[in-house]
């Protein structure tokens, strides 16, 4: 049986969409879930979308998320070189060969003569079609213009025998399509750059790709790449196009849009881990209910048959809940130093940074949510002394008072604060000293210490990350509130 070789061949624009990321995963998961290879190759030869280092970014996410290709430009490999840009004189040499073959002509045509068909197409009120009159040029009086300077492209050439031309894709079955529609597309131009319709099938011939991985958008010109392949005598490779990646159910997901790319949401403190799980489940549906995947996991599991010809609608809480999972399935020390970099922009008072983990590691969905969360640690904020007064927890002016006093007494006779384990242990008996409910103890002296109405971790955690100085300050703080305060 032929190893399995799959590629990713994405253009270098900018940052990598989310859709995007999810074919590369496919394709790596197609081909390492047989033992084949995973190839990436740069596909640069549109020179007019380029933008400056977004082949490093291609190169940081697929490394980042464990997408390690076994040959690509910075690998090397017997197939290479890698980038299109660098194959030239290969596209050129086979865009010769295909003309001799008659699977493509050269075109002479201006834009002016196209605008003009597509103006009559649009008086008509018929669909526009290019004509090519070039058909009618023999191949040595257009070698003969190409001698005198003429500029020109290279057309591909449909044959039009027979109404219709059909293949096989692995996910939407025998696709049929009619051959009027397809339009002689441009297979290189006139800077002598190849067209995605042209050096993709060449470069995925000679780099022996056996599975092509892509967008259902596909699906109507495949025919045209095929007829390369069938001109030159070369064999087709499997097809496995996807449906498309939805931010709702009109529109499709687009960082022409605004949507997040996956670096957006790398920055916003998603993990990168998370996103691949989330993104795998956006078309593919495992044979069982189990949802959190490791990449190797993924690898065993995935078949191209659980593929969906549906589109998957992005569902930013599903990431965001399946990013707490994997939170939480942390050590404590490795979600400390992942929380790290928020710490050190967000706390600038010396505090036992490992315990605010602890508290947050149950409570954050997304790193991001940090700053947010602990901004009370460095500064008490203003806050209304109602907020002190809570139905569920059967709190009055009274009640809190005595908590607070209570608190304080607890704090004042601890002389070693660094043991947060007593500081705690004396906090969760003043309920029954005082023979309250915990709510009506631990509310009042959470909403002191805090200033806040929600916050990672209560009254037993905070006392101790604030210090006893700053504690019984903000505790004092909240008495003054309180003996002030006149219901209405």
């Amino acid at each position: 049986m032929k190893k399995i070789r799959t590629r990713f061949a994405p253009s270098p624009t900018g940052y990598m969409h989310i859709g995007n990321l999810r074919t590369a995963l496919y394709e790596y998961l197609v081909a390492k879930g047989s033992g084949g290879d995973f190839v990436l190759r740069i596909e640069d030869t549109d020179q007019s979308r380029l933008v400056e280092g977004a082949i490093d970014i291609i190169y940081d996410t697929l490394n980042s998320v464990g997408l390690n290709y076994d040959e690509g430009p910075d690998k090397g490999g017997k197939f290479g070189p890698y980038v299109q840009s660098e194959r030239l004189s290969i596209y050129k040499d086979y865009a010769e060969k295909l003309i001799d073959l008659s699977g493509a002509h050269y075109c002479f045509c201006s834009e002016d003569d196209i605008q003009a068909q597509r103006d009559e197409a649009e008086r008509a009120g018929t669909p526009f079609k290019f004509r090519d009159p070039c058909h009618g040029i023999t191949l040595a009086e257009a070698r003969a213009c190409i001698q005198s300077g003429q500029s020109f492209v290279v057309r591909q050439t449909i044959q039009l025998e027979g109404d219709k031309t059909t293949y096989h894709d692995e996910v939407y079955g025998d696709i049929e399509v009619d051959r009027d529609i397809l339009d002689e597309s441009i297979l290189m131009k006139s800077d002598g750059y190849p067209t995605y319709n042209f050096c993709n099938v060449v470069d995925d011939h000679l780099m022996e790709i056996t599975h092509v991985v892509r967008g259902n958008e596909y699906l109507s010109s495949t025919p045209k790449y095929n007829m390369i392949y069938d001109s030159f005598g070369w064999d087709r490779p499997s097809y496995i196009h996807l449906p498309p990646v939805m931010k709702d159910e009109q529109h499709k997901l687009s960082k022409r849009n605004g949507d997040a790319s996956f670096q957006d949401l790398v920055a916003k403190g998603y993990l990168g881990a998370a996103i691949l799980n989330y993104i795998a489940l956006l078309g593919w549906s495992p044979e069982t209910e189990q949802e959190i995947y490791t990449l190797e996991e993924l690898t065993k599991a995935f078949h191209i048959s659980r593929i969906s010809k549906s589109p998957a609608i992005f569902d930013i809480e599903k990431l965001k809940w399946m990013n707490g999972m994997y939170l939480r399935a942390m050590t404590v020390a490795e979600f400390n130093t992942l929380c790290l970099p928020y710490y050190m922009s967000s706390i600038q008072r010396q505090c036992d940074l490992m315990e605010v983990s602890k508290i947050l590691q149950p409570r954050v969905n997304i790193l991001g949510e940090i700053p947010e969360m602990v901004d009370f640690i460095d500064v008490l904020p203003e806050y209304d002394v109602t907020m002190f007064f809570h139905k569920k927890m059967k709190t009055d002016k009274d009640i809190c008072l005595r908590a607070l006093h209570a608190s304080l007494d607890v704090y004042e006779a601890i002389s070693d604060w660094t043991s947060v384990h007593e500081l705690q242990e004396r906090l969760s008996k003043l309920p029954e000293f005082m023979q309250l409910k915990n709510g009506q103890v631990y509310w009042p002296i959470r909403t002191a210490v805090t200033g806040k109405q929600f916050t990672p971790g209560g009254a037993l955690e905070i006392p101790y990350i604030l210090g006893k100085e700053e504690t019984i300050h903000r505790t004092n703080v909240a008495i003054s509130k309180l003996e002030a305060y006149q219901p209405i």
